[in-house]
């Protein structure tokens, strides 16, 4: 196991950096009206996963790690939340929320287990 020195060395991190970077990516489509609304929601959501990922990272107290953790558990929410919109009202087609969702998913779960091992493990995450 390599040694985590870095908060992008977190597999959470990298992947949470793919859906930051992937949800930019099908928001550029978005009508232009949606600049203030739904596509900057959904942005600022994406972007505050990984921010509050490296956040957690950079603290030296599992209490504190878990309580950033789990604010970005909470960011993840808001963009599963607004991609379902999303997809509903037209603005990208059923397969892409399926992939997006899927990545949110996987997510989830690698947040999960960094929230769990921050609180078994604290000077290992």
């Amino acid at each position: 196991m390599e040694k985590i020195s870095s908060f992008k060395d977190l597999i959470a991190w990298k992947e949470g950096h793919k859906l930051a970077v992937t949800i930019y990516e099908i928001t550029k489509a978005f009508p232009k009206e949606e600049i203030f609304g739904l596509t900057n929601q959904i942005r600022r959501a994406a972007v505050s996963v990984t921010s509050n990922i490296a956040e957690g990272f950079s603290r030296n107290s599992s209490k504190e790690k878990i309580q950033f953790y789990s604010i970005a558990l909470g960011s993840l929410s808001e963009v599963q939340s607004q991609i379902l919109i999303a997809k509903d009202i037209g603005y990208f087609a059923g397969e892409r929320y399926d992939s997006i969702s899927q990545l949110t998913i996987t997510v989830s779960k690698l947040l999960n287990g960094l929230a769990r091992s921050a609180q078994s493990h604290p000077h290992n995450t």
